[in-house]
């Protein structure tokens, strides 16, 4: 078990690379066989049409919950498919152990439909501080990986945010309307504005990739589940990028966030989104 958070610092330093090697090998066993093969009854629904559960979700998240706590013992596991069959499990990202937060396939709707613009998500944390993440695309053979305080990285080349182009409008994906309650709506809406071009949002793990490669400006996201926005968090913020809440405030992965929230290549776009968000609320 990890007493502090140095010994984080020395487990990444000494297993990083076995952790990417988990993930890829979740996807090659797990995922990718079943991409563009699924049969009708390995694909559910959970919470409604746009909410998909397909096996390969259920088994890449089994594979990588046996593979990191094997890594680093005495750590948990909280993953997209585990809370849904049990609730409480996600109050293990409140706690004291080390806690992997696991989405398999983010993306499952395009998963399920055969486009290519899904990805595993992994990052390591504790106490609500996130300190790894690990992001694969595996039918596009892009992997990017962040570690707090020495960068993020897309197949070993550095990633830097940037900033928005001067005089083109704001690229800003947004929440699909069925996650959005009334008012969040309302908020969304205002960002249909002169200077911003905003768009529907694919997986929330690759317009993170895409905010810190410098491809997209802006997110503008109306859920908190830590299995969909870990990984991206640390990666824009490594990359140089930042986020902030409705409320004015950083993320938390832990809950309690003022949303919408966004995710933004540098701080005078951040402040820009969340000023609209906040006049349409």
């Amino acid at each position: 078990m990890i007493e502090d958070n140095e010994t984080i610092e020395e487990f990444l330093a000494q297993h990083a690379v076995a952790v990417e090697e988990a993930v890829r090998k979740a996807a090659a066993q797990e995922i990718m066989p079943r991409w563009r093969r699924l049969a009708e009854h390995e694909v559910d629904l959970k919470s409604g049409p746009h909410d998909l559960v397909t096996d390969a979700d259920r088994k890449a998240e089994l594979y990588l919950t046996e593979a990191l706590t094997a890594l680093l013992p005495g750590s948990v596991v909280v993953g997209e498919e585990a809370v849904h069959a049990n609730p409480a499990s996600y109050e293990a990202v409140r706690g004291e152990a080390p806690v992997w937060i696991v989405d398999p396939v983010d993306g499952t709707r395009q998963f399920v439909h055969g486009d290519t613009g899904f990805c595993t998500l992994v990052a390591l944390a504790r106490r609500g501080v996130l300190y790894a993440s690990w992001t694969f695309a595996p039918a596009r053979q892009q992997f990017a990986t962040a570690v707090r305080g020495k960068g993020a990285h897309l197949d070993g080349e550095r990633l830097r945010a940037g900033f928005p182009e001067p005089g083109r409008d704001l690229r800003v994906a947004t929440s699909h309307p069925d996650f959005t309650t009334d008012e969040q709506k309302r908020s969304l809406l205002a960002l249909r504005t002169e200077g911003v071009a905003p768009r529907p949002c694919g997986s929330a793990g690759l317009e993170y990739l895409a905010v810190a490669r410098g491809e997209s400006d802006a997110t503008a996201f109306s859920w908190e589940a830590a299995w969909d926005h870990a990984a991206g968090l640390l990666l824009v913020e490594e990359a140089g990028g930042t986020h902030l809440t409705r409320a004015g405030e950083p993320f938390r992965i832990t809950g309690g966030n003022t949303l919408p929230f966004t995710v933004a290549r540098d701080a005078a776009t951040a402040q820009r989104v969340v000023g609209l968000l906040s006049e349409g609320a």
